[in-house]
């Protein structure tokens, strides 16, 4: 498959030169995260949620000593069970975005020029 640019700069050729200088490059990216950024990103999205906040609240007020009601362990694990779920299927499908990204970058194009 190739994708077919046809510019039609016409009297708009000077503008597109000075603000084509602010762009190194034309890549797709639909991709949420990066490396570096998916555990802070992925967390503070998930924390979002009032039922994760719920969990949250259970876990804190189980490890005040008057309230507690369970182990500590015990108390986190459906926290940390559903944070875990929820990140392993995020993380997968921004890998597909990432793979499909990849493959409509490296496509062939032609670009047509008066």
């Amino acid at each position: 498959k190739h994708r077919i640019v046809i510019p039609c700069l016409g009297r708009f050729k000077e503008e597109y030169e000075k603000v084509s200088k602010l762009y190194t490059n034309n890549k797709i990216r639909t991709t949420r995260y990066t490396l570096l950024n998916f555990l802070p990103r992925n967390l503070f999205e998930q924390f979002h949620r009032v039922a994760n906040l719920y969990f949250l609240f259970l876990v804190v007020l189980n490890w005040v000593p008057l309230v507690e009601a369970f182990q500590k362990e015990i108390t986190m694990l459906p926290l940390i069970g559903v944070l875990t779920i929820i990140a392993v299927k995020d993380g997968l499908e921004d890998y597909s975005r990432y793979k499909m990204d990849k493959q409509i970058n490296n496509l062939v194009t032609k670009v047509y020029s008066r």
